[in-house]
């Protein structure tokens, strides 16, 4: 069983015991699992259940309620069992870590986005780092009473802006062209293998991150982008595929060519899946061409002003 179906099942087994000592608390708050660590994005394995693992869930609240109910919050949750399916409870305060138990709603978001709010402006989107954006969305909400966890959940579910969007998307192209087409074969023909190395990793961040953008979900922290991005319908196979072969191919001699070609058969890819949902007319596969291409969509004129490789 991983964590999520772990947290949802004892959430099950302890809602009973917590409507029967604070129901009012029940009808206003908000439970689930969502944040930091592996078992908010199903990626916890036998590896990951050395810390940090157990049965638990999240109890949001707004900060001034919280702060009212914590005394009687707090005694409800000594009545819940200590151990569950074999496991001591993450619900102890002593293991709780701040990831889980009772937490302010709007400080929770606040950790994650710096906002006291749901972004509302362009600068608020770019500031924010998409693996941050990606670990306060993912996980489940298994009930929220006043429906405000929710309503700033589905807001940042709602996605980039559309000039975000595209900003971000052209930059991805940019630092791909830079990194893995252009610099990247240079690195090699100089036989400059930290270099290559670097250029390699650099082109697959990027490539990682317009996969994700393509697929309208935020790229998380790096340890998962390239597990979960196997599961997106658009590209993530393909680069699924091209990050495994690039793992390794040493960045050699004919080794090099072969990380080369297929890196040039992924922007290929890339830009004919541009060109087919209508983002760029450029008929090449030198995706710097592709970035300034994408910026002509972008209506404020701030936004295009912006230099090409940031977002």
């Amino acid at each position: 069983m991983n964590g999520l179906e772990l947290a949802r099942e004892f959430f099950g087994v302890c809602l009973p015991l917590l409507r029967e000592s604070v129901p009012d608390i029940m009808d206003r708050a908000a439970v689930g699992l969502v944040g930091e660590g592996s078992e908010c994005f199903g990626c916890d394995d036998e590896y990951s259940r050395d810390h940090d693992y157990g049965p638990a869930f999240c109890l949001w609240l707004p900060r001034e309620e919280l702060r009212n109910d914590l005394p009687r919050l707090e005694a409800a949750l000594e009545r819940l069992p200590r151990e569950f399916s074999g496991m001591e409870s993450r619900l102890l305060p002593e293991r709780r870590m701040g990831r889980v138990g009772p937490l302010p709603l709007e400080d929770f978001y606040a950790f994650f986005t710096g906002l006291a709010q749901t972004p509302s402006t362009w600068q608020e989107w770019l500031r924010i780092p998409e693996y941050q954006l990606a670990a306060c969305t993912n996980g489940a909400v298994f009930a929220d009473g006043l429906g405000e966890f929710t309503r700033r959940r589905e807001a940042l579910l709602a996605f980039y802006p559309r000039d975000v969007f595209l900003k971000k998307l052209a930059a991805r192209c940019m630092v791909m062209a830079q990194a893995g087409q252009y610099n990247l074969p240079r690195c090699l023909a100089r036989g400059d293998s930290v270099a290559a190395m670097l250029a390699v990793a650099r082109f697959g961040e990027a490539a990682l991150s317009f996969v994700y953008l393509c697929n309208r979900r935020y790229m998380p922290f790096y340890k998962w982008a390239g597990k979960l991005a196997r599961q997106l319908p658009v590209l993530g196979p393909s680069i699924s595929t091209l990050l495994d072969l690039l793992a390794i191919t040493p960045l050699d001699g004919e080794h090099g060519k072969v990380a080369v070609d297929s890196i040039e058969s992924f922007c290929a890819s890339v830009a004919s899946h541009l060109r087919a949902v209508g983002l760029s007319d450029v008929y090449d596969t030198w995706l710097w061409a592709h970035g300034p291409s994408i910026m002509t969509q972008v209506r404020d004129p701030e936004v295009r002003k912006l230099d090409l490789l940031q977002g």
